[in-house]
């Protein structure tokens, strides 16, 4: 009988895997539904643009959005191990001090402010560029700078001319500026929280990882976490743990976990006819999302990477990849971007954006006529909107109902159209001038606030950076407290993405990689690690 089981091999499962496994002592057992990362597509920082369809997601998609023009959104979630980690951009942001300060002022959440948390983002890099205060040389996650392409270098200089100013670290306590991304990669591969953490610990006897694992329920007697329910060879088998139960399944697989196990809001729960262990009225209620809003301009020529569309470019970036580890297959291909205002009297920028020197490069995205363009995304980074994850069945193979509600609050959808027309303006500096023919999409045609709003409920989609659904605070109407144990359920945590009660301001996979981080120290006991003050 393990001492752990963690339900999601993920970002987070993988961190805590690790390491409390670190103590020979303790065993653990990870369970993953998806199969291991053996994909090629998911070693490749390039192969990104492959992970939001196919075999290693759930496949789910939202509900028709009733600000967005009645669409449905896919909604790519991670099936693999290392989860998002594995599929994402790579890009490594970690948002603003400001943020983790409002989980400790605004939401109680004790030992949640940045200098508490400072140390462990520190803990989990091995940054291959910066260090010092605010970054860590020596982490098991591997960040790296990348050599841009030469038309990201363009915007950049474009978005300096459009009075953003130069930031080269976005991670050094202030966001304001445009510039390079850095990247969770090493040596010009991936660096998910399935190679950087677990594969350094699997040779551990103390430590088993089962894929293709699919859970149904936590197992709960006494208002007590006892281990989980799994299907083998068409029955279901107990699996129990002597510990805890640690639910690491992100901030859609999580709360439909938690639901499906009887815990949740009640009166949604008895009309599915599951049985209800615990009243928890906010386990998949405040689901957060960034609404990205692409703006695409055609090239005047075969200035990016459109080029390796064709069948000859792309076995010359192999073989230069192959050869030197080097080329279009060892980007991520979002290799800049920046942080912005919106609304001028926020206190730090509210908008982020991407720029990609292609157009259809990821799923969903259109090209440009002539097969040559550029992308350049924003999105609102504070959303005052909030959606909610429901069960559709007890029946745990139905997927979950996902409804981000984007675009709710109007104040969001203002601030998108702020991104749209900041896109448009950086795309029409001077240093883009050689390069870009016309702006695409969208075009000249838009000019008035009501157009621009139309386009933005037309065209926005999800970033994929949901949060927030099973809420850690001070109070007792939040789903899990600052130590991340459920309330009222003893020997049962959540300790994922889902836990955040306010989405940060960035991409949000460098804070669940923290999160797991302080979970990790919280179970075993250890004091807090010391805060580390800036150097002089």
């Amino acid at each position: 009988m393990p001492d752990y089981i963690i339900v999601g091999g993920g970002s987070a499962g993988c961190v805590l895997a690790a390491r409390l496994s670190e103590d020979p002592d303790v065993s653990v057992t990870l369970l993953e539904a998806g199969p291991r990362d053996s994909n090629m597509y998911i070693h490749l920082p390039v192969g990104f643009f492959k992970m939001t369809a196919g075999p290693l997601i759930w496949g789910y998609e939202t509900v028709a959005g009733r600000e967005i023009a009645g669409r449905k959104m896919v909604y790519p979630q991670a099936r693999v191990l290392g989860g998002g980690s594995s599929i994402n951009a790579q890009v490594f942001t970690r948002g603003c001090p400001e943020d983790y300060n409002g989980w400790r002022d605004l939401e109680g959440c004790t030992g949640w402010g940045y200098e508490d948390v400072r140390p462990y983002f520190r803990k989990s890099e091995g940054n291959d560029t910066f260090g010092g205060a605010h970054h860590g040389t020596e982490g098991p996650l591997g960040v790296s700078s990348q050599a841009p392409h030469a038309l990201t270098r363009v915007f950049v200089r474009a978005a300096q001319e459009a009075g953003l100013p130069f930031n080269p670290d976005f991670n050094a306590g202030s966001q304001a500026g445009a510039g390079f991304y850095q990247t969770t990669t090493k040596n010009g591969k991936r660096s998910s929280t399935a190679v950087g953490y677990l594969k350094p610990a699997a040779h551990r006897k103390n430590l088993t990882v089962r894929t293709d694992t699919a859970v149904n329920r936590i197992v709960i007697e006494n208002g007590c976490a006892v281990g989980i329910e799994i299907i083998e060879n068409g029955r279901p088998v107990l699996l129990r743990a002597e510990r805890e139960v640690i639910l690491t399944s992100g901030a859609i697989g999580s709360p439909k976990m938690l639901m499906l196990s009887g815990l949740g809001p009640a009166d949604e729960l008895r009309a599915l006819d599951i049985d209800v262990i615990r009243d928890l009225p906010q386990v998949g209620k405040n689901l957060q999302d960034h609404m990205d809003v692409d703006v695409l301009a055609e090239l005047t020529g075969s200035h990016g990477i459109d080029r390796y569309k064709k069948r000859h470019w792309q076995v010359a970036a192999g073989i230069e990849y192959a050869l030197f580890g080097k080329g279009p297959v060892a980007s991520n291909i979002v290799e800049a971007g920046g942080f912005w205002w919106g609304d001028r009297a926020e206190t730090t920028p509210d908008l982020q954006f991407h720029f990609l020197p292609g157009a259809g490069v990821e799923e969903g995205i259109g090209g440009v006529p002539g097969g040559n363009g550029c992308t350049l995304n924003s999105y609102h980074v504070r959303p005052r909107s909030r959606g909610q994850v429901t069960l559709r069945s007890k029946d745990p193979a139905v997927p979950p109902a996902i409804d981000p509600n984007a675009f709710a609050e109007p104040y969001d959808l203002e601030r998108a159209v702020d991104g749209i027309k900041i896109s448009q303006e950086i795309l029409s500096q001077p240093a883009f001038r050689p390069f870009v023919k016309r702006l695409h999409l969208p075009d000249g045609n838009i000019r008035t606030q009501e157009e621009y709003r139309q386009f933005a409920r037309q065209y926005g989609r999800s970033a994929y950076h949901p949060v927030g659904t099973c809420r850690m605070g001070g109070g007792e109407d939040a789903v899990v407290d600052p130590e991340l144990k459920v309330r009222g359920i003893d020997h049962l945590r959540v300790c994922d993405s889902s836990v955040m009660p306010r989405l940060i301001s960035s991409n949000t996979n460098a804070a669940t990689v923290m999160i797991a981080e302080k979970s990790a120290d919280i179970l075993k006991g250890v004091l807090q690690l010391q805060p580390q003050h800036d150097y002089a």
